[in-house]
């Protein structure tokens, strides 16, 4: 981005990945607190809104950005995407069974969608696209029939998007799931439309009003999406795993409200000086530990460990049950555990800043 930043971004944007590491790394995913698990299916919970605001920031990036070529976005895309493949075939790189999609390759898609959707259209045109994408995938899942003369539907595994992830990506889908992928092919579609409304929040930003007009629309946009969005869940359901059109605008209006917030105090009131800077550390090396922890984890999870009884146990579930389970309840266990890795990160990325050392994708 260009200097000066937006200290609110930083912050903002430091934490949204705080609270995506917080609820990666619960100490048993059996004893999780409801607010930071996912909704089964239909519905939300504050976990729910982590990816949406991140892509929500990513479009904002996009106003702010000092990539001027095609060819610079579509290397910062590469480079997001191969990170993400590389993060799912680590450590093993069983190319035949690899997981395709996943968060980084669906902001990496997202972010160059909207590179150019940008560089293409005005504020209005980017509002008509996204009212477009939006009307469109609610019209894909609700009235396109299935294969078979099914009904449509939205259920876990029997809905469009899930059938098209099973044309296109048979056997490098999400390993839970295996019929269908939370960051498949047809709902990278809303996701898009996800990230053109931080565009236009960027925009919003550009455009030279006083900082309380700039707070007002912010606050004000957020207060309506998120109506909007509640009030066409009541029959398109908000659906995170299918990334409903409902789920984009309540999403969407959310991230814009909290982010008014943020830019309110940080940006406009200037009030920053003590609870910024540990954001805005997180918030100026999001990828980095995004990556790096999600390669840790699943590093502790395939190291085995010898138990009492002689079993082999993951690395992972001994420091769990030595360091916490063994003097807690298993809730406050797992989260001490969640919270313990958020602290372990915090140093390190506080560290960084201090020198001053950032990885950029």
């Amino acid at each position: 981005m260009n200097s000066p930043r937006l200290v609110s971004l930083d912050a903002f944007r430091g934490a949204t990945i705080a609270a995506m590491i917080l609820v990666n790394n619960p100490g048993s995913w059996s004893a999780i607190y409801w607010p930071l698990d996912h909704a089964k299916w239909h519905g939300w919970t504050p976990t729910d809104l982590i990816f949406p605001f991140f892509l929500f920031m990513v479009g904002m990036g996009v106003v702010f950005s000092s990539r001027g070529s095609f060819r610079e976005a579509a290397g910062r895309a590469g480079a997001l995407v191969g990170l993400g493949l590389f993060m799912a075939a680590w450590p093993y790189f069983n190319f035949a069974t690899l997981r395709w999609p996943g968060v980084l390759q669906r902001i990496g898609l997202c972010y160059l969608a909207a590179w150019v959707l940008r560089r293409a259209l005005g504020p209005r045109g980017l509002a008509v696209t996204v009212v477009a994408l939006l009307a469109g995938y609610w019209a894909l899942l609700t009235f396109v029939p299935l294969p078979g003369g099914a009904a449509p539907n939205l259920e876990p595994g029997q809905n469009l998007a899930a059938v098209v992830d099973r044309v296109f990506l048979d056997g490098h889908m999400w390993r839970q799931t295996k019929t269908w992928d939370p960051e498949g092919l047809v709902s990278t579609l809303p996701a898009i439309a996800t990230t053109l409304l931080g565009v236009l929040a960027g925009l919003w930003l550009r455009a030279g009003h006083d900082k309380a007009r700039t707070t007002f629309g912010l606050l004000a946009a957020g207060a309506a999406l998120t109506l909007l969005g509640e009030s066409w869940g009541a029959s398109f359901p908000i659906n995170k795993s299918l990334w409903t059109s409902s789920y984009v605008l309540l999403t969407g209006g959310l991230a814009a409200g909290l982010f008014g917030a943020f830019y309110a105090l940080a940006d406009g009131l200037e009030l920053r000086r003590y609870w910024t800077p540990p954001l805005c550390a997180w918030g100026r090396n999001a990828i980095l530990v995004f990556v790096l922890s999600g390669l840790l984890a699943k590093t502790l999870v395939l190291i085995k460990v010898a138990a009492a009884d002689g079993s082999l146990v993951a690395l992972s579930t001994v420091l769990h049950r030595t360091l916490f389970l063994s003097w807690l309840p298993p809730y406050p266990a797992s989260l001490a555990y969640a919270l313990a890795n958020v602290a372990g990160w915090h140093l390190v990325l506080v560290a960084l800043d201090r020198r001053g050392w950032y990885f950029k994708v």
